[in-house]
């Protein structure tokens, strides 16, 4: 069961992961200037947060009117004059009485205050020189002069919800980037351009892989035939790997009672975040967002005996859940999603194996997808947060110990990250780098130490006695959406051969070869190619670069001479023409090519 969708997990304990110190620093002191310039301009607006996130800053305000790209210009500027200015950075600890005195006409650092006392945290605020104080835990450098003042640029400016609520107000937040160099900044400012031209969110429409509709609803993607191709391709791949370690398919309901989950514990957790529904005769229902509970609905049809086991449980079945409008991003963070879901059920002294065998499968997929060498990390549970989790202490270190050993055993040297967990047990993350640098969280493993407890799981073991059994919880791609998003922009849209939903196009050089064309496109048919035939109404030229827009990996051109000869002339995308072959020979070279998944 997939515990990501896009950068964010229902069951996944929402934790923040910290910039290295240095730049973590720049870019907290950057949200400041900020905050400082926008006051300047705009005195009378009310201060939300100002955090550093992983490629800057932000801060959320709420102004009297909307900022354009001249406002943004201007702050942009006068942040650099702090910068060279040089003022000092101080804090120091305030009662709440003296935060709310400093902090009297901003309402939303006033609840802010208010939360703190409810949670009985310190409270302090840092000055930056003369020029802007806030509410702040700290984490500056020491002089504005620290800073490179060509090191950063303001970046956008987008709506957000108070506390990410769509309850509360919406504010103006501002987005900058930050780095140690200029020299940083413009590498990344080269980089995401190159993303930006490999956007699955521009590039799926282009290549006609799916669609969205107003009608139907943001967050809902729907998938074109040659979308739902690759969707097959992929998710029959999976299945491929699990069938030959003795995994059988289930299916399920999409929605379910929400007893399920309340003895599940997500409807504790994330009923807020869950669609839900009313019966005409008022029974409380939810559009299921992962599928676990319900797998082990079907395992406990019938009493378990040790023989029995493991029992391994694969289904490709699509998940709901309530995201907000501004967290959609195309297909990888979307209202509905596909998981390549599975599940094992198995005794303790079985879970190496278990884990060996889904890692066997995790490493042949995303070979045949081409990502190598996949970074492997542990996710723990966060001790100081520990109430954000089902289970005892106890239980979570023998989980997370287990985890270790096998990844040692493995041979690999698995980083562990606290915090990073499911709610309901410690996972091993599989993590890839695509084409641009950067790094994708794939596939994972978990070990689930406690729904096992909370649904009663056991089987009869060798002396007639109950035996308490472990869940493991495995997902290849994760969500296909979200996968496919990945491998969208890691290929640019260019499609291993395999995996190509159109793998030949066929063009005649007029309508006198037409028929010879036609009757190309029937044995690559029939050779199980998937091929299309264009029209020779067009100009050649103009078919070829409609062809290659589409990235299909091979384009055949015939004219009299492959007429005459019963071959064809090849252009192979990214290399151009590649002479002529017999049309034969040229089936066999695909089906090598499709077979071997290079």
């Amino acid at each position: 069961m997939p515990k990501r969708q896009g950068n964010k997990s229902l069951n996944r304990v929402k934790t923040s992961v910290a910039s290295p110190p240095a730049i973590e620093k720049i870019r907290h002191s950057l949200a400041h200037l900020l905050a400082a310039a926008v006051l300047e301009k705009f005195p009378k607006a009310k201060l939300g947060v100002g955090p550093a996130i992983e490629d800057g800053f932000y801060y959320d305000f709420d102004l009297p009117r909307g900022l354009t790209p001249k406002d943004i210009s201007k702050i942009e500027s006068r942040m650099r004059e702090y910068i060279k200015h040089g003022y000092k950075f101080s804090g120091k600890k305030v009662t709440p009485a003296e935060a709310r005195k400093v902090f009297k006409n901003q309402p939303f650092k006033l609840e802010l205050i208010k939360d703190f006392v409810k949670e009985k945290k310190q409270l302090s605020i840092y000055h930056t020189g003369e020029i802007f104080k806030d509410l702040c835990r700290g984490g500056h450098v020491k002089n504005t002069n620290e800073v490179d003042a060509l090191a950063f640029k303001l970046d956008r400016v987008a709506g957000a919800y108070w506390k990410g609520s769509e309850k509360n107000a919406q504010l103006q937040r501002i987005y900058g980037l930050a780095f140690e160099t200029k020299k940083d900044l413009d590498t990344y400012l080269k980089q995401r351009e190159e993303a930006e031209k490999r956007d699955h969110k521009v590039l799926g429409p282009k290549l006609d892989l799916f669609v969205f509709s107003e009608l139907v609803g943001s967050g809902l993607p729907l998938w074109t035939p040659l979308g739902t191709q690759m969707r097959f391709l992929l998710d029959e791949f999976v299945w491929s790997l699990r069938k030959a370690h003795g995994y059988e398919r289930v299916e399920i309901p999409h929605i379910t009672k929400k007893e399920l989950y309340e003895v599940s514990g997500h409807w504790d957790k994330f009923s807020d975040e869950l669609f839900h529904i009313k019966s005409r005769e008022g029974h409380q229902f939810v559009m299921k967002p992962m599928n676990c509970p319900h797998h082990i609905q079907i395992l406990q049809r019938k009493q378990l005996s040790y023989r029995d086991l493991p029992v391994r449980y694969a289904n490709t079945t699509t998940c709901y859940r309530d995201e907000q409008t501004g967290e959609l991003s195309g297909i990888a963070r979307a209202r509905s999603f596909t998981q390549d879901d599975a599940h094992v059920f198995c005794r303790e002294s079985q879970i190496q194996e278990e884990f060996f065998a889904i890692w066997d499968i995790v490493d042949a997929f995303y070979k045949g997808v081409g990502f190598t060498g996949l970074e492997v990390r542990i996710s723990g549970h966060d001790p100081k947060n520990f109430s954000a989790y089902l289970g005892t202490k106890p239980k979570w270190q023998k989980a997370e110990k287990i985890l270790q050993k096998i990844a040692k055993k493995r041979g690999v040297n698995a980083k562990f990250v606290p915090g990073e967990a499911a709610f309901y047990g410690p996972k091993i993350d599989f993590l890839a780098r695509d084409s641009l640098g950067r790094e994708r969280q794939v596939a994972t493993i978990q070990l689930d130490i406690n729904l096992p407890e909370r649904f009663d799981i056991f089987c009869i073991d060798e002396k007639g006695n109950h035996e308490r059994l472990v869940m493991i919880h495995a997902a290849i791609m994760g969500s296909i959406e979200r996968f496919m998003s990945i491998f969208i922009e890691h290929t640019g849209g260019a499609f291993p051969l395999w995996l190509s939903p159109v793998q030949v196009q066929i063009l005649a050089l007029s309508q006198k070869f037409q028929t010879y064309a036609e009757n190309i496109y029937k044995t690559l048919k029939e050779a199980d190619i998937r091929a299309t035939l264009t029209e020779s109404n067009e100009t050649l030229g103009k078919r070829i670069r409609e062809g290659e827009t589409q990235k299909i990996p091979y384009l055949l051109i015939v004219g009299e001479k492959e007429k005459k000869a019963g071959s064809v002339a090849i252009r192979k995308r990214g290399k151009g023409d590649m002479g002529t072959q017999k049309l034969a020979s040229f089936v066999h070279s695909l089906q090598r090519e499709i077979a071997s998944k290079k």
